[in-house]
């Protein structure tokens, strides 16, 4: 008599997710409609000696939740996630887990490695703390789309939550929207998109024709700037560093959803106004996470940041066209 078969979890899921007479996973069912919205990503605050601030990082988490957004991210490329060693990582990962408790947002944690093996260090680590999902940017060191397969894979052997699949930032390899595609039919948890490679918005198009079966989710990024775009083409929300703009995010997903047209191209111009600044003046987020009282320094490990008394007049200038959106 031939011995029972043994399947993997990411064969089940993958069973599940082409089945229409068996339920969809449970974890991703209930996970879905969290996947929606403004996604901050969160920026890493430091000590003035240029540790880990793991104090600053827990009250970004709170004013997130007192703005309203859907869910938080840490640590991608918006939170300095190349300076950070192994260990910070993992202590921010349980001090994210702690701080999120009970908040309602969804809780999307960054395991990315340049290898294989380096992401499932931090994938293995990040499930035992039960996140709402992960986010994988690509492998520095895939050499082909098979390479890139083989490392989601590996990362859907160890959770069947859901995974975020980032377009950019890791290896020149470019993930076709065929490639996605066929990647979240053979693993349903990678059924999440953060797009953001090259022509996105017709990429984001491509996508939605195969929504919201096996692609569950499209997100937009680039710190928000083609958001009123995206939102407009039915896209599913955005995921980008801008927790000193968390309460503003969280307005344009309110006003999108009420169909609040007017409000929402308003409180968009106004965001830009201050977002164009990024190129001009190099800092300036860091000085808006401090001047809203989130963090104590504007230290950062890409160099160190100074601002003159023209550059501090320019920035609260557009803050303050700001402050119809702001919750404090």
């Amino acid at each position: 008599m031939p011995s029972n078969p043994v399947f993997t979890r990411r064969q089940i899921l993958a069973g599940i997710g082409a089945s229409s007479l068996l339920p969809y996973s449970s974890v991703l069912a209930a996970a879905e409609n969290k996947m929606r919205g403004a996604f901050m990503i969160l920026s890493t605050p430091y000590t003035a000696d240029n540790e880990v601030d793991y104090e600053d990082l827990a009250k970004e988490v709170a004013f997130c939740a007192k703005c309203g957004v859907q869910g938080l991210v840490w640590p991608q490329n918006s939170s300095e996630q190349r300076y950070l060693s192994k260990e910070e990582r993992i202590k921010g990962f349980q001090t994210l887990a702690e701080a999120n408790r009970g908040t309602g947002m969804a809780l999307v944690l960054g395991v990315q490695a340049d290898d294989t093996e380096g992401m499932l260090d931090y994938a293995r680590i990040a499930e035992t703390l039960h996140p709402d999902g992960m986010i994988a940017i690509p492998p520095t060191t895939a050499n082909t789309l098979e390479d890139i397969r083989n490392y989601y894979r590996a990362l859907c052997e160890v959770t069947d939550k859901p995974v975020f699949v980032q377009t950019s930032g890791g290896s020149d390899i470019e993930l076709t929207v065929e490639f996605l595609v066929e990647l979240a039919r053979e693993l349903p948890q990678c059924g999440y998109i953060k797009e953001e490679y090259g022509r996105v918005q017709e990429r984001m198009l491509a996508l939605q024709k195969f929504q919201p079966d096996p692609i569950r989710s499209v997100l937009g990024a680039t710190f928000g700037r083609g958001w009123l775009y995206e939102m407009r083409l039915g896209t599913d929300g955005v995921m980008t560093g801008g927790a000193m703009y968390a309460d503003v995010f969280a307005k344009l997903w309110e006003y999108h959803l009420a169909g609040n047209e007017e409000s929402l191209r308003d409180c968009y111009s106004k965001l830009l106004l201050i977002s164009n600044l990024d190129s001009l003046i190099p800092g300036v987020r860091l000085f808006v996470l401090q001047k809203r009282g989130i963090f104590k320094t504007i230290k950062s490990r890409r160099g160190d940041y100074e601002f003159s008394a023209q550059q501090i007049e320019e920035i609260e200038y557009r803050f303050e066209s700001l402050k119809p959106y702001l919750i404090v």
